[in-house]
């Protein structure tokens, strides 16, 4: 039941995010889907599998940017709008709001420490959306070669 209500909560916080995109409103659902599947692959990896936060954040930001591919192909909308939408759930808001907590009363080692996690859940949500491009580049990349070496051969 919990991991239903954190699905739906998830599809809603981004299905907004569109919205204050003001983007069309075809793209309503697929931008709450794209998010609600980045939490799903985050809260299976990180509370079924016992994995760090770390690693979790950077394979569901990897599958966000993948499915965003394909819906902004599918919708012929920019890609940005369905990757922002997927990130959404993602985002350590509430672990850097801690952090800046705990500095300002002065528990400088937790807040240091929580700031430390917040900067690596970041950069791993940015890593992951850079490895995923780079991957779908190459192989962009290598297809037009391919086209390109049948045509000469013709």
């Amino acid at each position: 039941m919990e991991l239903l209500e954190q699905l739906a909560m998830s599809f809603i916080a981004s299905a907004a995010f569109v919205v204050i995109f003001n983007a069309q409103k075809s793209t309503l659902f697929p931008g709450g889907i794209t998010g609600m599947i980045s939490w799903f692959i985050y809260f299976m990896i990180v509370n079924r599998a016992g994995y760090d936060p770390v690693a979790a954040s950077l394979v569901a930001s990897f599958f966000v940017a993948i499915i965003s591919q394909l819906f902004s192909r599918v919708y012929k909308t920019p890609v940005i709008v369905f990757i922002i939408a997927g990130i959404i759930p993602l985002v350590p808001g509430g672990l850097a709001y801690d952090a800046m907590r705990n500095f300002v009363e002065n528990d400088y080692n937790t807040g240091l420490a929580l700031a430390t996690k917040t900067l690596l859940i970041s950069g791993a949500i940015a890593f992951g959306l850079v490895f995923s491009e780079v991957i779908n580049q190459m192989i962009r990349k290598s297809k037009l070669t391919l086209k390109g070496n049948q045509e000469t051969k013709q």
